[in-house]
């Protein structure tokens, strides 16, 4: 005799949900393999960038800091600190310094102001695009090519000498290269005339990004342009302020090529920086040790800018 085993789950109503099912989980080993192989693709498709950093910057830079502490004899041994006390004294590597500082206020304030200025006179206006066009042009050409065109003004019998003459202001007329500290001063500005462009654009798209609204609130609530500019429209341009002179600060430390096609460091060695006296004492004074120990202090110098000034501005708040 069977007995029939009785179901005692409730019938299904006819075009009801079925029984629900438990979504399958995976094996603990197989999510470890799973995690592991992910890993081990994203670390091959970064493997050749990797590679090419430490093969291209990394190592020659670990090995300038190992040649720092060599002297520059055929032999070349150990020197430890020898060729960094040169900078205390040797008076052109002083002069150095000092005409780099100059470069990096140079480079950071004028690119700065007049980019600024420049942006929001061109920011809306008939002539606009022809006058944004005209300022951000020099940009596009190299910097040897800026120093070819400033050499032809500001020689001896150049342009500018020229122009002064003919206007009968002959006392003004001078060389503007020859003398310290006016040749690093007019180089400074040749540097503002090509750089001024980027700043233009990266203002430009900073201002066309605030929002119309803000302005008008701010001018129903009685605030002259003055103060729209200083509480409204500066702290909005805050994010490409961060960037315009984070650029301006690395390439006012690293000039060299408008510094080298117009005076060469010259005269004497009274315009160089700390790009063009490493050059210079490496390849030209035959210096490698003094050369590597400008290079790892300039490379420290641009590093530790970059980090404490973007330490300082890139906050939660920032971009």
């Amino acid at each position: 005799m069977s007995t029939s085993v009785t179901d005692r789950r409730p019938p299904t109503p006819a075009g009801g949900p079925g029984p629900t099912r438990r979504p399958t989980r995976r094996p603990p080993l197989t999510q470890k393999w799973a995690t592991a192989r992910e890993r081990v693709t994203a670390g091959g498709f970064m493997a050749p960038a990797v590679l090419l950093v430490a093969l291209f910057l990394l190592a020659p830079f670990v090995w300038t800091i190992y040649r720092s502490f060599f002297s520059d004899t055929r032999t070349s041994p150990f020197s430890w600190f020898d060729n960094y006390s040169l900078f205390a004294s040797d008076p052109a590597l002083s002069r150095s310094i000092q005409n780099t500082l100059m470069w990096v206020v140079g480079t950071v304030a004028l690119p700065f102001v007049l980019g600024l200025a420049i942006a929001c006179m061109t920011n809306a206006g008939r002539f606009s695009r022809l006058a944004r066009l005209c300022v951000v042009l020099p940009y596009a050409l190299s910097g040897s090519a800026v120093a070819v065109v400033w050499n032809f003004m500001l020689t001896t019998d150049g342009a500018v000498n020229q122009v002064l003459t003919g206007l009968g202001l002959d006392s003004l007329a001078q060389g503007w290269l020859l003398t310290w500290p006016g040749n690093t001063v007019v180089m400074i500005l040749a540097n503002a005339w090509q750089a001024t462009g980027v700043a233009v654009i990266l203002f430009l798209v900073g201002l066309q990004s605030i929002p119309p609204e803000t302005l008008e609130a701010g001018a129903l609530d009685g605030a002259s342009g003055w103060q729209q500019f200083r509480h409204i429209v500066l702290p909005q341009l805050r994010p490409v302020s961060i960037i315009v002179i984070g650029m301006s600060l690395v390439n006012g430390l690293k000039s060299f090529d408008l510094i080298w096609v117009l005076t060469q460091g010259g005269p004497g060695r009274a315009t160089e920086t700390l790009a063009v006296s490493m050059y210079n004492e490496t390849f030209l004074e035959l210096r490698p040790g003094a050369g590597a120990a400008i290079a790892v202090v300039l490379t420290v110098i641009v590093l530790a800018a970059s980090w404490l000034y973007l330490r300082r501005q890139l906050d939660v708040k920032g971009v």
